[in-house]
């Protein structure tokens, strides 16, 4: 009780609150413009930090990295340019929402979603992250095989249109992930004599290529008026969130359960969160064929999968100083340099900071109620904004956020091929988001192979070899398999009309 009370006395006090409040609109400003990330944002805050307190230090990165998460969504909703890989899922359901006049409705009920699953998620952390991080731990290269596998077919599932197209995306996705050394022989691959392509490709460059130079291409390409955003006088930003909350109630609490799940595994993240929350939504949904046509079901599963991924990742963070995602990545070197060395030690040592840690997540989630309420009503600016004026200033954006994730102008002249790719290929109806999961977990997929082949000695065999990798085979196997069976069933079992409507 005593290291509670003084957790509490470390955040509520006028320095720590101000720090908190100054973050979150940082926190929305970079998130909501196109080209800078969360992970940026924090990456920002660091040389800051070093000024700070442990307890503000702390509570501004957290404060940053929720409140850019969800701003991320803004420019998504928009201009379908999103603003955060995590919103890469669904950021087709919320601009086609947005087309038909219900911005902010979607945005005001992402909102709420976020909160939730961040609540949620900060819960998970306080009472079982000890518990969830053994589990996240007992993962080894066979289960993130499976489960890179499962974000990948995800991509697929959930892509409208051609699954054809789909797949073709997601081997270009691939394709890029190979650039760089070979983790086995050290051998450069597709790097063409270029030293800054030896670590790979950013998967950030990447993405702001696919989605705002794209987007930015397709507005010179087109006067096409309809694709602009419509608004409504009754378009309200709380107005119809709590009918849909009451509806979608299952998919709320399944979102932020697998956000946390997913999270808490090392390397996973918001992103593939979001992807297999929305994927699964999609295929325990009874209007499937809503999916892709502007429908706010797929909102809530991945938006509060999105920020309850950011508190499960703080689990292996904590625990075993084992990051989570690239955000946490940043986080432990400011731990150390706090004084909190992560690790099993940290609940006995960490004292009043632990709690203060804890209690930083739950008012860094309730800020983001009115700080993400003033973001959506000032959000307007992207549609009062004539486009031949908006469009120039997201592109100086976009060379920025490229170029500021490694300092090189290589980033930039890659943001600008690969928008031009994805230019000829959107003009072709091929979906940009299964390329950018492609790249991200390409060399998650690649290293989990090549170091179980090497641990098992070339035995495929022992990829089922342990209970949670032998289910998640299991699972990605029948998502392969559900077209064809669905198939075979209609084909074996067909459904008469007639017989249905004869009467007995």
């Amino acid at each position: 009780m005593d290291a509670f009370l003084q957790g509490l006395d470390l955040v509520f006090n006028l320095q720590t609150l101000l720090v908190v409040a100054a973050a979150a609109v940082f926190g929305v400003f970079v998130g909501a413009v196109p080209g800078l990330t969360a992970t940026m944002a924090v990456a920002l805050l660091v040389p800051i930090t070093f000024y700070m307190d442990s307890t503000p230090a702390i509570a501004a990165i957290v404060t940053t990295s929720a409140m850019a998460i969800f701003a991320g969504d803004i420019p998504g909703t928009y201009l379908n340019i999103p603003g955060t890989p995590a919103s890469a899922a669904y950021v087709g359901e919320s601009h086609l929402l947005a087309r038909q006049g219900r911005a902010r409705e979607t945005l005001g009920t992402n909102l709420v979603c976020s909160i939730f699953g961040g609540l949620f998620g900060t819960l998970v952390l306080v009472f079982i992250s000890p518990t969830l991080a053994e589990v996240a731990l007992n993962f080894s290269s066979y289960e993130y095989f499976w489960l890179a596998l499962l974000g990948l077919s995800s991509s697929i599932f959930i892509a409208i249109g051609s699954k054809t197209k789909a797949f073709l995306s997601l081997m270009f996705g691939l394709l890029l992930s190979t650039v760089g050394l070979d983790m086995m022989s050290g051998t450069p691959r597709f790097t063409f004599g270029i030293p800054d392509l030896m670590a790979g490709i950013n998967f950030i460059p990447v993405m702001i290529g696919m989605f705002a130079l794209n987007e930015i291409m397709s507005f010179y390409g087109s006067r096409n008026e309809e694709r602009r955003v419509r608004v409504k006088g009754s378009d309200a930003v709380f107005g119809r969130a709590p009918g849909h909350l009451r509806r979608y109630w299952r998919n709320l609490l399944r979102g932020s359960t697998l956000g946390t799940l997913i999270g808490a595994l090392p390397g996973a993240g918001a992103d593939i969160a979001a992807w297999i929350s929305y994927a699964l939504g999609k295929s325990r949904s009874k209007q499937k064929e809503k999916y892709g046509t502007g429908h706010i079901e797929g909102i809530v599963d991945a938006s509060s999968a999105n920020n309850s991924g950011i508190s499960g990742a703080w689990v292996p963070a904590l625990v075993f100083g084992i990051p989570g995602d690239s955000i946490t990545a940043i986080v432990i070197g400011v731990l150390y340099m706090k004084g909190m060395n992560p690790g099993p030690t940290i609940f006995m040592e960490g004292g009043g900071l632990v709690y203060a840690l804890f209690i930083v997540f739950f008012v860094a989630n309730l800020i983001m109620l009115p700080i993400g309420f003033l973001a959506i009503r000032c959000s307007k600016v992207f549609i009062l904004t004539p486009r031949k004026v908006l469009m120039p200033i997201i592109l100086c954006f976009c060379i920025v956020g490229a170029f500021a994730i490694n300092n090189t102008i290589i980033d930039v002249w890659l943001m600008l091929l690969v928008g031009m790719v994805a230019f000829v290929l959107a003009r072709c109806d091929f979906p940009m988001a299964p390329a950018i999961l492609g790249l991200v977990l390409g060399s998650t997929l690649e290293n989990s192979f090549m170091s179980s082949m090497l641990k098992s000695g070339g035995d495929l065999l022992s990829f089922v070899s342990r209970p949670i990798s032998a289910s998640l085979g299991a699972l990605v196997i029948l998502i392969w398999l559900t077209p064809l069976l669905t198939k075979a069933y209609r084909k074996w079992c067909p459904i008469r009309k007639d017989t249905a409507a004869r009467p007995s």
